[in-house]
């Protein structure tokens, strides 16, 4: 091996992650992280703090040996708790029966990676900035809180530092025909609470993920460990019901008394932390190529950021690492040699991009069916249907919530084929007299069955 370390940029899940993956194989790896050790008590850094892991997340963790230990503090979500504005409640599974997305959080995943990834040799520095970076022999330039420069030679450099990536900015300013995108979405989001009970317990079912659909906004939460639940509002910046109108104590408490009712009784802290938590943005980030040569290689949200309402963020970075993990058992058995590393990254690239892209308009087109279709009769439908034509035919139909969250098919394979699954229901809602009667009939089925032979 080098004597050069690889140079991970960026201490986050996938950064650490990555960090491991890389220090098992026997690379030396130096991380350089621009916040303080969240170890030390800041775990926030500004970013939501519980997230749903799914199959594609828990490969990666089952990869370094660590899924066991997370499923410890993970809560099991089985569907969607929808919340009406009288304060009544339908569930909706997500998938069979023992299927479940894990509710699990950020900084203590964080954590535990970046414990294990010292564990295995890595070296992590805390408040150091990439000011600059050399992508043609390999050398970052970071800068402590003091601004004192150190220059780092490394053997490669993976930029894993987030939607606002440095090394992506350096990619950027020195690479001919660098293709990037920014879209942000008219709505942000804000995280507040819900406190347990006084005997300690949760105030709500705890393996749901509750959902206020509202039509043209949502609010959600997911459980913790401790009781609480995190709830995040979805709203638009501007506009008649937006973040520019609901600005003061009494605009807060006459706003989520309307339109929230049976969840301002749990939320003792409401009007506190919607007046005192920041609101945040919400972004997809593209860019091409994800690489330089066998030197620079960007993974996670560096080289595609997703707004969060597939709850795939997480899982597709973690899936960057599995991918990069298969390709280097693949290429590496006869040594670690340049040429090896630049087919690496080249194939890495090439198969995750259309994915990156293919779950960035799937979450989308997701928040569409999470702040507005869940409550409509006919999507409910739908999803009754779907989920019962699924059961007696598995082999030919596969529900797209089912794809993207409980299988690794490619994200790609996944929005074409829900593309063609959508058509097919739309032909059978609208085909079929009395369908609300009919729709775990044999009619219905031998329907499907045609449609998806012409298909």
């Amino acid at each position: 091996m080098s004597e050069k370390p690889f140079l991970v940029m960026g201490a986050g899940l996938v950064g650490s992650l990555v960090s491991i993956y890389l220090a098992k194989r026997g690379h030396k790896v130096e991380i350089y992280e621009r916040r303080d050790d969240m170890r030390l008590g800041n775990m926030g850094g500004g970013r939501s703090i519980n997230l749903a892991l799914s199959d594609r997340g828990w490969k990666g963790l089952q990869g370094v040996g660590i899924a066991d230990e997370i499923k410890k503090i993970a809560i099991p979500m089985k569907g969607r708790m929808v919340h009406d504005k009288e304060g009544k409640t339908n569930f909706f599974p997500y998938g069979k029966e023992g299927q479940a997305i894990y509710s699990v959080s950020r900084g203590g995943l964080n954590c535990m990676l970046m414990d294990l990834a010292e564990k295995h040799g890595a070296k992590i520095h805390f408040n150091q900035r990439c000011k600059s970076l050399s992508t043609k022999d390999s050398v970052a330039v970071v800068e402590d809180a003091n601004h004192k420069e150190t220059k780092v030679s490394a053997e490669r450099i993976f930029g894993t530092d987030g939607a606002f990536s440095a090394v992506r900015l350096q990619m950027q300013t020195s690479m001919d025909r660098f293709q990037y995108s920014q879209h942000y979405l008219n709505y942000g989001y804000k995280e507040l609470v819900i406190l347990p009970t006084k005997d300690g317990d949760f105030a709500m079912d705890k393996n749901c993920l509750h959902i206020w659909a509202r039509g043209t906004f949502m609010m959600i939460a997911l459980p913790n460990i401790d009781g609480s639940f995190t709830c995040t509002l979805f709203f638009p910046f501007e506009g008649k019901e937006s973040f520019a109108t609901i600005k003061d104590k009494d605009t807060v408490e006459k706003f989520f008394k309307e339109t929230f009712p049976d969840a301002v009784p749990l939320m003792p802290t409401l009007v506190h932390d919607f007046l005192n938590n920041p609101t945040s943005s919400l972004v997809t980030i593209r860019c091409y190529p994800w690489s330089i040569e066998d030197k620079v290689m960007l993974l996670g949200d560096a080289a595609h950021g997703v707004v969060p309402f597939y709850g795939q963020g997480m899982n597709c970075g973690f899936e960057d690492c599995t991918i990069l993990e298969q390709l280097m058992e693949k290429h590496l058995k006869n040594g670690s040699d340049d040429k090896a590393w630049k087919t690496i990254f080249k194939e890495l690239e090439q198969s995750r991009k259309p994915n990156s892209d293919a779950i960035a308009d799937l979450a989308v087109a997701n928040f569409t069916e999470m702040r507005d279709l869940v409550t409509h009769p006919d999507f409910i439908l739908q999803k009754k249907i779907e989920a019962h034509f699924s059961q007696l035919h598995p082999d030919k139909w596969l529900p797209l919530y089912t794809m993207v969250t409980f299988t690794d098919l490619p994200y790609s394979h996944a929005l074409k084929q829900g593309q063609k699954q959508d058509a097919i229901m739309r032909k059978v809602l609208t085909s079929v007299p009395e369908i609300e009667t009919k729709w775990n009939s044999h009619e219905v089925e031998k329907l499907m069955l045609k449609l998806i032979e012409e298909n």
